[in-house]
């Protein structure tokens, strides 16, 4: 079921995780950039010279808050239930069939999903991060409380699609954090702020775990203490500092230029007055966000920007598609085992994935080699593994061989997440950088929902979670057999073009992961628009 993959972490956690390094990667371009490591705390920087008032005056105010956040955070995140919610349905407790949590439950996770994208990205901006937070919470405690008192299909339905509610809100929380500080610090804030979610997803499964093999509670208690953890969680966003900005709808100043525009409008009006239907037609034109959307249309010339942005919206489509429907792939395997050996070990197992995920994306950040050349290659070879890896996890009748298998699959995915991140981020103000990622993931969204409606949703072939897993090695495959191809053009086109470069003696040299360093707080569009304007 969907909603298992976010146990620990599944499309959850991981989710959240992705979108804290777009969010850093996005803000060191308005700061002084860092070379700390991608899934380490970035090394201190210096507080840049625009720093607002309020941060240099009151130093330890904003200090508190982002230690609150971070614990809010962390506690957020703790939902002991949560791996387990597919045993869960289809335990004696729910009753459900395997084939209805399969072909008629989980599927409306990414439905609601792609539904409530956009709006909640629009809003948590335009709000200023803290009522979205606060829908977020709400969310969760609607989540358990129809887990403990629902009993019918469609009122499992509502509970998918109020999960999905909660994962449109999760941007919310990674971009709250650098409205509290300087450009200087955004780096740091952000290694913070991700740190506290994966240790509260560690924290969570090995819980639940603990809970379930040795305190012997039940499915039903556990549900209850993850209510528990999530009212409380409600209840620290109620307490969140509201902040004065954000990156759209509410920057600074941005009153003040408004009235500003405003006044030389008005005065230019009177001096000519026919024109005044033109300046209007025109002043949309103008306005920076729809300026970034018209400079999109360049980030798709850019080869580097195109490979990435690609294998966001493909892998992550199948990465997650995987974490959706796992945890009923287990309970399948499960039946291949004796009864007095059958124990549900998805809280391990989503702790352990978690752990590997934080030590690849760490490792990721020391990575030196020329990415121009050989970024196909790579996303070609670590494609071809987690096909492997699929097609081991259909094959088998052991359970023992199907965690690992999971493992793996989500810790080189996790490998290649930071190095995409700040692949596309190095290359575009931190504006145009949000509005990528954002149409990135809602490209992959829409992709999700394609394959859900086609295989997984009763309406369409409605297949069994086996059948579902060939469908998504084989998707796979075909991604393999794509990158394959294009790294054996990019490789002989790099070779045959260096002797025209003097035998590869001016060749770029390995770079690090490491963004590339902004040279000014502002970049210009391609059409002559200041970005950070």
């Amino acid at each position: 079921m969907v909603m298992d993959a976010n146990s620990g972490s599944g499309n959850g956690s991981d989710e959240e995780n992705e979108i804290n390094l777009k969010e850093s990667a996005c803000e060191e371009r308005t700061g002084e950039a860092g070379d700390g490591d991608v899934a380490a705390s970035a090394p201190d920087a210096q507080p840049s010279s625009d720093v607002a008032p309020e941060e240099t005056g009151e130093p330890k105010d904003w200090k508190w808050a982002v230690i609150f956040l971070c614990f809010f955070g962390f506690m957020a995140s703790i939902k002991p239930g949560e791996p387990f919610i597919t045993p869960y349905l289809l335990s004696p407790e729910k009753n459900f069939t395997r084939k209805e949590v399969t072909n008629e439950i989980t599927p409306v996770l990414t439905y609601s999903y792609m539904v409530v994208l956009v709006p909640a990205f629009l809003l948590t901006d335009l709000m200023r991060y803290k009522p979205v937070l606060i829908i977020q919470g709400m969310s969760q405690v609607v989540i358990w409380l129809i887990l403990l008192l629902g009993s019918s299909l469609l009122e499992m339905q509502f509970m998918e699609f109020f999960y999905g509610i909660t994962m449109a809100c999760r941007m919310a929380y990674s971009s709250y954090i650098f409205s509290l500080v300087s450009p200087g610090l955004y780096q740091r804030v952000a290694g913070y702020s991700r740190s506290s979610v994966l240790l509260g997803v560690f924290t969570s499964s090995v819980l639940g775990q603990l809970c379930l093999s040795v305190g012997k509670v039940s499915y039903y208690t556990l549900n209850a203490i993850s209510l528990g953890f999530v009212s409380f969680g409600l209840l620290l966003a109620m307490c969140l500092p509201w902040p004065k900005r954000s990156l759209f709808f509410n920057r600074i100043n941005q009153e003040q230029k408004q009235q500003a525009e405003a006044a030389t409008q008005a005065e230019l009006d009177q001096m000519n007055p026919k024109d005044n239907a033109t300046s209007s037609r025109s002043g949309w034109r103008t306005s920076v966000f729809v300026q970034m959307l018209l400079e999109v249309r360049n980030v798709v010339k850019v080869p580097n920007l195109r490979l990435w942005s690609l294998w966001w919206v493909f892998n992550s489509t199948g990465y997650y598609l995987v974490l959706f429907y796992v945890h009923i792939l287990w309970n399948k395997v499960l039946d291949y085992v004796a009864v007095e050996d059958r124990h549900v070990y998805n809280g391990g197992v989503e702790a352990a994935s978690t752990l590997l995920s934080t030590v690849t994306s760490f490792i990721a950040g020391f990575v030196k080699i020329r990415w121009n050349v050989w970024s196909e290659l790579v996303i070609g070879v670590i494609t071809a593994l987690q096909t492997g890896l699929l097609l081991l996890m259909i094959s088998t009748d052991n359970i023992w061989v199907c965690y690992v298998a999971y493992i793996l699959f989500r810790g080189i995915y996790q490998f290649l997440v930071p190095i995409a991140t700040f692949q596309i981020a190095s290359s575009l103000t931190k504006e145009l950088c949000a509005l990528v990622f954002g149409i990135n993931t809602f490209l992959g969204t829409i992709l999700k929902t394609i394959i859900n409606l086609i295989f997984a949703d009763k309406r369409g072939l409605g297949l069994k979670v086996h059948h579902q897993f060939l469908v998504y090695t084989v998707y796979f495959f075909i991604l393999t057999i794509f990158y394959f191809i294009g790294a054996a053009f990019v490789i002989i086109r790099h070779y045959r073009n260096q002797p025209a470069r003097g035998g590869g003696a001016n060749a770029a040299a390995p770079v690090e992961l490491h963004p590339v360093t902004a040279n000014s707080e502002a970049e210009t569009l391609s059409n002559g628009t200041n970005a950070k304007a």
